[in-house]
């Protein structure tokens, strides 16, 4: 059924006054844009977009994302009236502790949410993620199978931050045509007129990456206008769209338009009753006539069963590989794809960076979900796929994707990538620069994104580049982050094991590797649990020390118990990973690293931390300096001796 002229408009009030009711509620939150973007929304969701309320996760629809994260009572309005499960109780529960409609959107959390949104100009470049991963697949399984867009909403905010340069610099090189992006102009910040700090000729910016821009104009409430103008976006497929839309900020409140108290302050009950009056609808909190709600969803209902019944006529007659498609949409490997590693002897020197890239392309056809990519670092960082092309219009399937010198950027488009689903990427960068996409380190987390951040030169190990590219401080930062899946291999085998351990998570994972090579000394079953002995006493004697270290220097703690053997009893472990340790039970645990006897850290890194599990600490509590990589460790005390003497000083009390 389709909704009247009087009903569409009906909707937009409805919309109106949820934005301001919801924060009135809350005392807490942003209703101007959601005011002035209703129309927009509206048209979105019951003209525009392929979507379907009963089947939410339908692989093939389109996705919208709300960069600006702060206008969230919007997308909640529109998950209301379209029927996504958001009820009037929800709308009322706005920004409380356990409901569904937090204060920015959170994917998993609410349905038809996207991606987590909220830091500004994530959401965007998490849109150009997406825009990769639904080419990749189109390229990959055919145009039956998968074929839609990608739309967001961004506004001044996303595009001053600098992550929006990055990513939407890579997505017109990229000519990702089936990326959408409406640009809600409004001239306002919190701190008042952009005009304040922001004088970009945003049209000029993107035309000069190479989108396709149009200027909207002020028909922010015309309906046909609007759909016009997005259809005309999407009608550009060789290059991404940006379209431009005038906006007052507030509109229609006799009050506030185009007020910045109208972007981050509720109205008052006062500012809301005027508003109301203006717009002609009753001056009722949460005001929702249920003939206009069941029409809404019936309509939205009615769309999305027709998208999805002739979508699915289309893929069943692609006839396509059912074990593929299945492993490509959960990121996993098809059956026994692990028997494709390889392993490797004691007599052979890895450095793990080249693990992971070995690792990587022997299972290249069992992992079919797998791109890789870094930021201008692809054979440094073990991230080069054999025999994939560059994806690129011309190859919209490759495998391989070149990021450019832009870690925010990659880590914020892999995360998109990972949400739209059906592709695993894996991205590349020296660890000091880690720093550099933190924030989408964060939100992979927060969102439980499928990723795989490989992160290499791990260690002053780098050597002559010097402290600026020696990271020191970065194991403990990424520790830090709940959620995120840390491993830092001792060798090759542990590299091995690693992909498995981030292939079979169901979030994101930071692979930390070496440059230099590390002798094998291990066969990887660490990783499993998170630590393992490597090597210990005999049976009747417990320890007298126990040695733990992860990375380059487990081959180094193994030499030092060696040198240790004749005076005293050393256990040495092997911890790649502190989060899948610590999910091991207390038995477990305290099997590893008994109860009453010392333990000595060893790890080229910072040791804020390590007073969990250690009672000394051997590490680099400073920057580096300029050198031969040994020669650096060396002179940091990253060394046989220093381990040595260190426990000889730990037994003896």
């Amino acid at each position: 059924m389709s909704l009247t002229a009087e009903q569409e408009l009906q909707a937009i009030s409805l919309i109106r006054g949820f934005a301001m009711d919801a924060p009135l509620h809350a005392k807490s939150g942003h209703q101007g844009t959601a005011m002035s973007l209703a129309p927009l929304a509206h048209v979105l969701y019951s003209r525009i977009m392929r979507h379907s309320p009963t089947e939410p996760h339908w692989v093939d629809r389109d996705r919208f994302i709300l960069s600006n994260g702060h206008a969230s009572i919007l997308q909640y309005s529109m998950l209301y009236l379209a029927g996504y499960g958001l009820e009037l109780d929800d709308l009322r529960a706005f920004r409380q502790w356990g409901s569904s409609t937090p204060g920015h959107p959170e994917v998993h959390h609410t349905t038809g949410v996207e991606v987590t949104t909220g830091p500004l100009g994530q959401g965007f470049a998490n849109a150009v993620g997406m825009a990769i991963a639904e080419r990749r697949l189109r390229g990959q399984f055919g145009d039956a199978s998968v074929d839609h867009h990608t739309f967001v909403l961004a506004g001044d905010g996303c595009f001053m931050e600098g992550v929006s340069h990055e990513a939407a610099s890579l997505a017109g090189h990229l000519r990702l045509g089936k990326l959408v992006c409406v640009y809600d102009d409004n001239h306002v910040t919190i701190d008042g007129d952009t005009g304040l700090a922001y004088s970009d000729d945003v049209a000029r910016r993107f035309e000069a990456y190479g989108w396709h821009v149009e200027q909207l104009g002020e028909i922010a409430d015309d309906l046909d206008a609007l759909e016009a103008g997005i259809r005309r976006g999407m009608a550009e497929t060789e290059r991404p769209s940006l379209l431009i839309l005038r906006t007052h900020i507030g509109f229609p409140s006799p009050d506030l338009t185009d007020d910045p108290h109208a972007h981050g302050n509720p109205f008052t009950a006062e500012l809301v009753a005027n508003t109301k009056r203006v717009m002609g609808i009753p001056d009722e909190p949460f005001w929702a006539p249920a003939e206009l709600v069941a029409a809404y969803r019936a309509h939205c209902a009615e769309r999305g069963a027709a998208e999805v019944s002739a979508w699915t006529a289309r893929h069943h007659e692609a006839r396509l590989d059912a074990a593929l498609w299945d492993a490509t949409w959960h990121a996993t490997g098809l059956a026994g794809w692990q028997d494709s590693l390889p392993t490797y002897g004691t007599d052979q020197s890895v450095a793990t960076r080249v693990a992971i890239e070995q690792a990587f392309n022997a299972t290249l056809d069992k992992v079919p979900a797998l791109i890789a990519g870094a930021a201008d670092l692809t054979g440094n960082t073990g991230t080069k796929l054999k025999g994939q092309n560059a994806q690129s219009a011309e190859h919209p399937a490759g495998r391989q994707v070149y990021y450019g010198v832009r870690e925010h950027g990659m880590g914020s488009a892999m995360v998109g990538m990972a949400l739209h689903g059906g592709v695993l990427p894996a991205g590349g960068t020296f660890f000091v620069f880690a720093d550099y996409m933190r924030p989408s380190v964060r939100l992979a987390a927060l969102s439980r994104a499928k990723v795989v951040f490989v992160f290499t030169h791990d260690s002053v190990g780098v050597g002559e580049d010097g402290p600026t590219h020696q990271p020191v401080e970065h194991l403990a930062t990424l520790r830090a982050v709940p959620d995120l899946q840390v491993i830092r291999p001792a060798d090759a085998n542990e590299t091995m094991q690693a992909w498995v351990a981030a292939v079979d998570h169901d979030g994101p994972t930071a692979l930390v590797l070496s440059r230099q090579n590390i002798p094998v000394r291990t066969d990887g079953s660490a990783v499993a649990r998170g630590a393992a002995v490597l090597r210990d006493t005999d049976e009747a004697s417990a320890p007298q020390l126990v040695i733990v270290a992860t990375g380059s220097e487990v081959a180094l703690a193994l030499d030092a118990a060696e040198q240790l053997a004749g005076e005293m009893r050393v256990r040495v472990v092997s911890m790649p990973s502190w989060d899948r340790f610590e999910l091991q039970g207390d038995d477990y645990r305290t099997a590893v690293l008994p109860a009453g006897v010392p333990v000595l850290s060893v790890e080229a890194a910072t040791t804020f931390g390590w007073a969990r599990y250690a009672d000394r600490s051997i590490g680099i509590d400073r920057f580096g300096a300029s050198a031969p990589g040994a020669v650096a460790l060396d002179r940091l005390g990253i060394n046989v001796d220093h381990v040595v003497s260190t426990a000889r000083a730990m037994v003896a009390g």
